[in-house]
């Protein structure tokens, strides 16, 4: 793979910023070329946060354009479709489903959308996408925290990633303390397998 261009986009307190950071040190620990960005909107938890991950020797800055994303990492589905500006129709959007309500709605007493509605506009713009409970699958694993865990997972299976899945596990083992890395593991390996069915059903 020449590239790879992710975007994650969620709110504060989810692990999108600590999803970006693995991602760009197992791609570093292989060897690659590899910019992280992080844009904060309200820095404290529920704020909007967004970062990207640039892998490849042409990438020379941590900005992804407009329908640029070859990966679009959705942490939380309002954010997912505030985002869909930098993804076109063959991006892979992998987005969780479990809402959190970000102060740009809960501020302005607003109701929080329809989450079906929610994922008919992101199916409507994007070929290939895959939806799952994250929060819920983290829950399973025994680690409510492991919702980063579950969507790298689901990424690593889904994308034929310029590195060694072997690299990004130990990373993620590195990032959390002793007593959750069991759950990690499981949290891992659960994403994957939702990964893999996503890209057989593709392929099919």
């Amino acid at each position: 793979m020449a590239k790879l261009d992710v975007l994650l986009a969620g709110v504060g307190g989810q692990g999108s910023l600590t999803a970006s950071r693995i991602l760009g040190e197992a791609a570093a620990r292989a060897g690659q070329r590899v910019l992280v960005g992080e844009i904060h909107g309200m820095a404290q938890r529920g704020g909007v946060v967004e970062s990207t991950v640039r892998i490849g020797e042409k990438v020379y800055g941590p900005i992804i354009k407009n329908r640029g994303a070859d990966v679009l990492l959705g942490f939380e589905p309002v954010e997912t479709v505030r985002a869909l500006g930098r993804a076109g129709p063959d991006t892979l959007v992998i987005v969780n489903t479990r809402p959190i309500v970000p102060p740009s709605i809960s501020l302005k007493n607003e109701n929080y959308p329809e989450v079906e509605t929610l994922m008919l506009r992101v199916r409507q713009h994007s070929t290939r996408v895959v939806e799952l409970d994250a929060g819920r699958m983290a829950q399973d694993a025994g680690s409510a925290q492991a919702v980063n865990t579950i969507l790298l997972g689901v990424l690593s299976a889904c994308v034929d990633m310029p590195f060694e899945v072997s690299i990004l596990q130990q990373v993620i083992e590195e990032s959390v303390p002793k007593r959750f890395i069991e759950a990690n593991q499981q949290a891992f390996a659960a994403g994957r397998a939702v990964g893999q069915k996503a890209r057989q059903a593709w392929s099919s």
